[in-house]
C-alpha cells in the first residue's frame, strides 16, 4: 500500500530550513559586526572627549582648579559626565565622584572601570563608565569619567532589530515555503497515484506530464521513455513464450492421439507400455503449455472488467469441500475455520482457482497423516485467508522466486508438476490488488496468507468472463 511521504522530506522544506538557518547565522554575524563596529566607533569618540576635557582642565590654574571641577560637575547634574579632584591621600577635594577608582590606572589612557560609577539620578546603581586618570604636579589625582550606557543601549536597539528583521523574514519564508511546497507535493501524490496500476503489472499506463515542463516532468518523461521500452520487451519475450506454447500445443496433440491409435492397436503387445509411457510425457508438456497460457491470460488488465461482490466465505466452502476427499485419501487432516467476512470485489471464478492452487499445494506437500487448515479472518483492512499446513514448508531464500515461472523448490523437485501453480495464483494476486504471503506458521509448518486487500482501482474495460465457481479440476503446480 502507498505510504503518505513525510512532508518535511521535501526537498523544498529542507531548502528553506537550509536558508533560513543560514539567513539566521549571517544576520547574527552581521548585527554583531555592526554592533562591534559601532561600539568602537562610539568608544573612541568617548575617549576623545575624555581626554580633550582632561587636557582643559589641566591647564587650569591650579588655585582655581577645585572651583573649575566643581562647576564642571554642577553642569552635569545627572552624573553623564562625571569628574573628580583627590588630594595625596585619595580623599575627595572637589566634584561628583566620592571615591578613587582604585583599579584605573593614572597612566592618562582611557580604560574601563570594572566596577562602574554610581549615577546620581539612579539609586544605588552602578553603570558601565570609561575614564582617565593623572597625577597633577602638585601630587592631586584628577579622574574624568563618561556613562557608556548609551553604547549599550544602541547594542540592545540593535539587537531588537535583528529579532525583528528575523522574524518578520521568517514567517513569511515559512508561508511562502508552505505555498511553494504544496505544488510538488501535489504532483508526486498524483504521480504515485499513476505508478499504482503501473506496479501492479499494467506497464501501458504512463506518468502525467504538466505544462510546465520542471525538473518533475523531465523526470516523468525519462520514466515513461523507460517504461514504453519495458512494455516493448516484455510484449516481445510473452509474446514469443505465448506464440511458442500456442504452435506446439496443436502438433503435440495430433500426436498424442496418434499414439493413443498406436497403443489400441498394440494392446496386449510389450510396446503398449513404452507408448503409454509417451503418452503420459506428452499430456504433461500439453498440461505446461496450458499453465503458460493461463498465466499470459491473467495478465490481461481485461479481465478486471467482470469483478463484483464475492462472498469469500462461500468460495472457501466450496474449495474445502473439493478438496477433502483428496485430503482423506492421502490420510491427511482438513480443517476449516471461517469467521465472519465482508464480501470483497472480485472474481469468484479466479479467487477460487487462486485459493484452490494453495490448497492443493499444501496438500501435495504434506506427508500423510500431516494436517492443513483453511482459515479465514477479518482484518482492520479487509478479509485474510491462512493455509497452513505440517509440510516442509519454502525456504526463506525461495520464497520470492516460486512465484516465477517454472520455478521449482529443491522440496519439489522429486514431485509432479510444473513450476506454474503458484505463477498463477500471483497473477490473480496482481490482478485484483492483492497481497501474498509466504512464511512460517506459528508451529512447525508452512503458511501462505491472502490478503484481500484492494491496492488500487484499476480501469474496468473490456468484457466480463463467466464468475460462476468451476465444476472442474482447478491447475496446480
Amino acid at each position: 500500500m502507498n505510504e503518505r511521504p513525510n512532508r518535511w522530506h521535501s526537498t523544498t522544506s529542507r531548502l528553506i530550513v537550509i536558508y533560513g538557518a543560514l539567513f539566521v547565522v549571517w544576520g547574527a554575524v552581521l548585527v554583531g559586526v555592526i554592533q562591534w563596529e559601532t561600539t568602537r566607533y562610539l568608544n573612541n569618540v568617548i575617549d576623545q572627549m575624555l581626554q580633550q576635557r582632561m587636557h582643559y582642565i589641566e591647564s587650569t590654574d591650579p588655585a582655581r582648579l577645585a572651583a573649575t571641577v566643581d562647576a564642571a560637575a554642577a553642569i552635569d547634574p545627572h552624573g553623564i559626565m562625571s569628574v573628580g579632584l583627590f588630594d595625596k591621600d585619595h580623599q575627595p577635594v572637589a566634584g561628583n565622584i566620592d571615591h578613587l577608582p582604585t583599579s584605573l590606572l593614572r597612566d592618562g589612557q582611557v580604560h574601563l572601570l570594572k566596577h562602574g560609577l554610581p549615577r546620581p539620578d539612579r539609586d544605588a546603581e552602578r553603570v558601565r563608565a570609561r575614564g582617565l586618570a593623572a597625577t597633577l604636579p602638585n601630587g592631586d589625582i584628577l579622574v574624568i569619567a563618561k556613562d557608556i550606557s548609551t553604547i549599550d543601549g544602541i547594542g540592545t536597539i540593535i539587537r531588537r532589530a535583528l529579532l525583528w528583521g528575523i522574524s518578520l523574514t521568517i514567517i513569511p519564508g515559512l508561508l511562502g515555503g508552505f505555498l511553494l511546497r504544496r505544488g510538488p507535493q501535489r504532483r508526486i501524490r498524483e504521480l504515485q497515484q499513476a505508478t499504482d496500476p503501473i506496479r501492479q503489472g499494467d506497464l501501458s499506463k504512463r506518468l502525467p506530464i504538466s505544462r510546465r515542463e520542471d525538473e518533475l516532468d523531465q523526470l516523468a518523461g525519462i520514466v515513461n521513455t523507460m517504461l514504453g521500452e519495458i512494455e516493448r520487451l516484455m510484449n516481445e519475450v510473452k509474446g514469443v513464450c505465448d506464440n511458442i506454447a500456442h504452435d506446439l500445443r496443436t502438433p503435440l496433440t495430433r500426436l498424442r492421439a496418434r499414439l493413443y491409435r498406436t497403443q489400441q492397436q498394440l494392446d496386449g503387445e510389450p510396446e503398449s507400455a513404452l507408448v503409454e509411457s509417451c503418452i503420459v510425457d506428452i499430456d504433461e508438456v500439453l498440461t505446461r503449455f496450458r499453465a503458460l497460457l493461463r498465466v499470459s491470460e491473467l495478465e490481461d488488465r481485461h479481465r478486471a472488467a467482470c469483478f463484483d461482490e464475492v462472498d469469500v466465505g462461500q468460495v472457501l466452502r466450496q474449495v474445502h469441500e473439493f478438496y477433502a476427499p483428496v485430503a482423506e485419501d492421502r490420510g491427511q487432516s482438513f480443517e476449516i475455520e471461517i469467521q465472519s467476512l465482508s464480501p470483497v470485489r472480485a472474481d469468484a471464478h479466479l479467487l477460487f482457482e487462486a485459493l484452490a492452487n494453495l490448497v492443493g499445494n499444501a496438500i501435495k506437500f504434506t506427508p500423510s497423516g500431516g494436517k492443513v487448515s483453511l482459515r479465514a479472518s477479518m482484518d482492520k483492512r479487509g478479509p485474510r485467508v491462512d493455509v497452513i499446513d505440517s509440510g516442509p514448508g519454502i525456504p526463506a531464500g525461495e520464497r520470492d522466486a516460486v512465484t516465477r515461472r517454472f520455478y521449482r523448490g529443491d522440496n519439489s523437485r522429486t514431485t509432479g508438476g510444473s513450476g506454474l501453480g503458484l505463477s498463477i495464483v500471483s497473477a490473480i494476486v496482481r490482478l485484483h490488488g492483492y497481497a501474498l504471503d509466504i512464511g512460517d506458521a506459528t508451529s512447525n509448518g508452512a503458511r501462505l496468507t491472502l490478503y484481500c486487500y484492494p491496492l488500487a482501482a484499476d480501469e474496468k474495460v473490456g468484457t466480463c468472463l463467466s464468475r460462476s465457481v468451476p465444476e472442474v479440476t482447478p491447475m496446480t503446480a
